[in-house]
Formats: C-alpha cells, structure tokens, sequence
C-alpha cells in the first residue's frame, strides 16, 4: 500500500512544480520505515518573521500505526526548508527505529553493537532532557512608551503601524494595560490585565 501524501500552503499559493517535488519527495518516506499510513506537509509563508531567513517554514509529519514523528525547518526559500525538514525527518525515523548502518569489518559482535546503540539514545534523550530544563534565555529587550488610547484607536495604531500579530497600549476607559491581538478568523481579540 503506497503512503498518502497530503501538501497544504499557508501565505502563498503553491505552484505546480513545487507541489510535484514536495508530493514525490514526501511519498518516498514510506521506503525507510513501515507501518507509515500519511504524510502531511504544511508549507508557510510568514511575512512577519523577524529575518528573512525565516520566512518559509516546512513541516513535515509522518503518521502510522502507534506512530507520530514531525519535522519543522525555516528557510528564505520554500525548496531548501522543505529538504531540510526532509532530512531531519529522516534522521527521525532511524533514530525511531533504533538501528544504525554499519559498514563491514567494525569487529564488534552483535551484543556491543546493540549496546552501543542504546548508550548512543540514552545520551539523546538526556541531552533532550537538559536542554529542555534550561532556563529561557531571554535574547532581545524592548521598551515601549503607552499611549493613553481606547480600543477602537488601538486597532486604527495597530493597523498604521503595521502589527498584523498583536498590539498593547494603555486602555484609557479601564485603566489598564491592555493586548490587542488579530485571530485568525480576521477579528481582534482583547486581552484586559489586572493587577492580582
């Protein structure tokens, strides 16, 4: 049974020749794991991104029977975050399998090769497992001066000054500070701050 390959855009509209060599790419999964059913990739095109760099993410996820491995990359170009997300989730599933290719006349019997692997993924998960413990590093400041405003002149700023994700100002009729923020059916939402 051939693998589903589902390609979505978000941002952009996605031209055949992309679609073509997302879908084949993303159908030939299915040749370094069994059991995979879909694939479901989901490229976006993010206009607010703070660098270029940035701008395109591709995910990749890869489904199956009591399986769920996922990707996700971020290029200048639809092309590049898509292999990289590609060669990511590839080394997803070896490591999901737990095997390692040899090449031949590595001497080590069956026994040390085994636990070698698994000192090799116990290493893995508890670099995981520190990395996810460490502090936030907190790697940019800002100050902003509030202006006194009500919500209807918040959203008039918010589109002048072109903050498409959210905007705080000082909410003159509740004295407090609130955030404006755009959902993604269009509307805004607001979210009114109280001191505990």
């Amino acid at each position: 049974m051939a693998i589903q390959v589902e390609v979505k855009s978000n941002g952009f509209s996605l031209n055949d020749r992309l679609f073509d060599y997302v879908s084949t790419k993303a159908g030939k999964l299915d040749r370094y794991i069994q059991g995979a059913d879909e694939v479901r990739v989901e490229l976006t095109y993010a206009k607010t991104a703070r660098m270029a760099s940035d701008r395109f993410v591709a995910q990749i996820t890869l489904s199956g029977k009591r399986m769920l491995l996922r990707s996700e990359e971020r290029s200048d170009d639809a092309n590049a975050a898509f292999d990289a997300a590609l060669d990511k989730i590839q080394r997803r599933i070896a490591r999901y399998k737990g095997k390692r290719y040899r090449g031949r006349g590595d001497s080590l019997s069956m026994g040390e090769a085994a636990m070698e692997i698994i000192e090799e993924e116990i290493a893995a998960e508890m670099a995981e497992e520190l990395a996810a413990e460490a502090e936030p590093v907190i790697a940019r400041r800002k100050k902003f001066t509030l202006f006194p405003m009500d919500e209807f002149e918040a959203v008039e700023q918010s589109k002048l000054l072109g903050h498409d994700n959210f905007f705080i100002f000082f909410n003159m009729d509740t004295n407090s500070v609130n955030v404006l923020y755009t959902r993604r059916d269009g509307t805004y939402g607001l979210i009114d701050t109280e001191m505990a």
